[in-house]
């Protein structure tokens, strides 16, 4: 019975309707543009050239210097330089943060669902979730480092710590606003609660649900680092602190434009996420 009905409980798919935007949080997009014209490119890319070449110019024009604030070329010399030394805390880096936001965004996403299902169980679990939203994950990190040691494992449960709550709460928010006469027509052709959950409430939160994701993984960007600044001897934080206790800025500044480059192209698979999977508002 239920698998004949399968093939007939309607599945809710993207639309591909004109001029919709990205993914959205509260009816705002998400989106980088999705018609830019020549001439607004061309405006974007003047700008970027002026507040850089600008800056170039004032900075040697009244000659401050590096150690205070560094010119883009400098950053983007010592970038080069320095990459040697980069590469191999750029990776842990990037390690720490995937596999913290692996874990913390399974186990919220595993929650969220079982929250809208069971209301006792969501209301045990709220109070704890909102301690772990409002606490500095930071603030944590000397702890797990005194019972862990100064391996990758502490800052790994700390950006899971961090990123597993905004994961929930926005997946939890999106199978809440799932429309109740689908699931009612779902109902009508005998769909069990698994089908109505895998067939018409991940499908319709989808937005919802990669809004949290992008969230969360900045988040546990934000955590990894600030977690290598507190303790460490590897990561991206990690140079942050020695480049700037040697005032050497070029360097600093260096590690803060590829910190920035990746926050950017975590907001740019997500929205290419978007695109492609929740193109529609729920």
């Amino acid at each position: 019975m239920d698998k004949a009905l399968g093939d007939k409980i309607p599945e809710f798919n993207r639309k591909k309707g004109a001029g919709e935007g990205g993914v959205g949080l509260s009816g705002t997009s998400l989106g980088l543009g999705d018609h830019r014209t020549k001439f607004e490119i061309l405006i974007i890319i003047l700008v970027a050239v002026v507040i850089i070449g600008g800056s170039e110019f004032l900075l040697k024009w009244f000659g401050v210097p590096q150690y205070v604030l560094p010119t883009p070329s400098q950053i983007v010399t010592a970038l080069f330089t320095e990459w040697k030394f980069i590469w191999p805390h750029l990776l842990t880096t990037l390690y720490e943060l995937l596999v913290g936001f692996a874990i913390g965004a399974s186990i919220g996403f595993v929650l969220a669902a079982v929250i809208t299902q069971f209301p006792l169980v969501e209301k045990v679990v709220t109070p704890y979730i909102l301690l772990l939203v409002t606490t500095p994950m930071l603030a944590l990190v000397p702890l797990l480092i005194l019972k862990l040691g100064f391996g990758s494992e502490p800052r790994i449960i700390a950006v899971a710590l961090a990123s597993g709550p905004m994961v929930m709460i926005n997946s939890a928010t999106g199978f809440r606003r799932v429309d109740l006469a689908k699931i009612a027509l779902a109902r009508s052709f005998g769909a069990s609660t698994f089908q109505i959950f895998t067939k018409i409430r991940i499908p319709m939160a989808m937005p919802m649900i990669i809004v949290g994701l992008m969230v969360g993984s900045i988040f546990g960007l934000l955590t990894t680092v600030g977690a290598e600044m507190v303790g460490g001897a590897e990561g991206l934080g990690n140079r942050l602190t020695y480049y700037s206790s040697l005032i050497r800025m070029p360097q600093f500044f260096a590690i803060i434009l590829i910190l920035a480059i990746i926050g950017i192209s975590i907001y740019v698979l997500f929205y290419w996420i978007g695109k492609k999977w929740a193109s529609w508002e729920a």
